[in-house]
C-alpha cells in the first residue's frame, strides 16, 4: 500500500511542472486526495458495505470537488489535473498511466444495471470538460480534445475533437509516453473555416477574371473638326 502512495506522489512530480515538492504535493493537490480516498472507498465496497463506501465517496466530492463512484475501477499511476467538476461513473474503468483534466465526465447512457460507462485503456489523455458517455472503449494512447463529447469507441492512439466526437488522427503504436502538448490537438471547426476562406478567395478570383474576359472595349473619343473661316 505504502509502495502505491509513493508512487502516486512520484507520478504527480514527474508529470506536473507546478509541483515544487512532495509536501505541496502532498498537502495541495485535490486530485491526488480524490484518489486515495476512492481506493478506500472501493474497498469497502468491494466488501458489500455499499453505503460506507458511498458517504466516502460522498465526503470525498465535498473536499475536492471531484466524484468518483466507489464502483469504479482505476488503475495505477492515475494522475487527475486539477480537478474539479470530474465525474466518474459506478462501472467506468480506467487503465494505467491515465491523464484527465477538470470537468471531464465519464457517464453512463442506460438506467439497467449492467456496464454502462467507458473504459479508458492505458495512457489516455482526456481534455478539459470533455464527456465520454456509455459502455464504449478508449483504446490505449489515444487523446480526447477538450470540449469534446465520445459517444463511440475509439481506436489506440487515434486523436477525437468535436461535438459529437471524431477521429482526425490515428498512429496506434506510436506514442510510446503521455502527450502533454494538449494544445497541438487539431482543431476541425478551424481547419473547415480555412477551406472555406480559401474557396472563397478562389472563387473572388475566378469572377473577376471572368468579368475582365467579358468586359465591352472602350469607345475612343471622337475629336471634333474646327472648321475655319475664309
Amino acid at each position: 500500500m505504502f509502495q502505491r502512495l509513493r508512487e502516486d506522489l512520484q507520478t504527480i512530480i514527474e508529470r506536473d511542472p507546478a509541483a515544487k515538492n512532495l509536501f505541496e504535493v502532498l498537502l495541495c493537490y485535490p486530485g491526488l486526495h480524490a484518489i486515495w480516498m476512492h481506493r478506500i472507498a472501493h474497498f469497502f465496497y468491494q466488501h458489500r458495505w455499499y453505503t460506507l463506501a458511498r458517504f466516502i465517496s460522498h465526503a470525498s466530492r465535498g473536499l475536492t470537488g471531484v466524484e468518483i463512484h466507489p464502483g469504479a475501477t482505476i488503475g495505477r499511476r492515475f494522475f487527475i489535473d486539477h480537478g474539479m467538476g470530474v465525474v466518474i461513473g459506478e462501472t467506468a474503468e480506467i487503465g494505467d498511466d491515465c491523464l484527465i483534466y477538470k470537468g471531464v465526465v465519464l457517464g453512463g447512457t442506460t438506467l439497467e444495471k449492467k456496464k454502462r460507462h467507458p473504459t479508458l485503456g492505458n495512457r489516455v489523455v482526456v481534455g478539459s470538460n470533455s464527456t465520454i458517455l456509455g459502455a464504449i472503449t478508449i483504446g490505449d494512447g489515444a487523446r480526447i480534445g477538450s470540449g469534446s463529447v465520445v459517444i463511440k469507441h475509439v481506436p489506440p492512439g487515434a486523436t477525437v475533437v468535436g461535438v459529437p466526437g471524431r477521429v482526425m488522427e490515428s498512429d496506434a503504436g506510436k506514442r510510446a509516453a503521455i502527450d502533454f502538448e494538449h494544445g497541438n490537438l487539431p482543431d476541425p471547426l478551424a481547419d473547415v473555416m480555412k477551406l472555406i476562406l480559401q474557396l472563397h478567395e478562389k472563387l473572388e478570383d475566378r469572377v473577376e477574371k471572368l468579368e475582365k474576359a467579358h468586359e465591352p472595349p472602350k469607345r475612343q473619343p471622337r475629336l471634333r473638326q474646327s472648321r475655319g473661316k475664309n
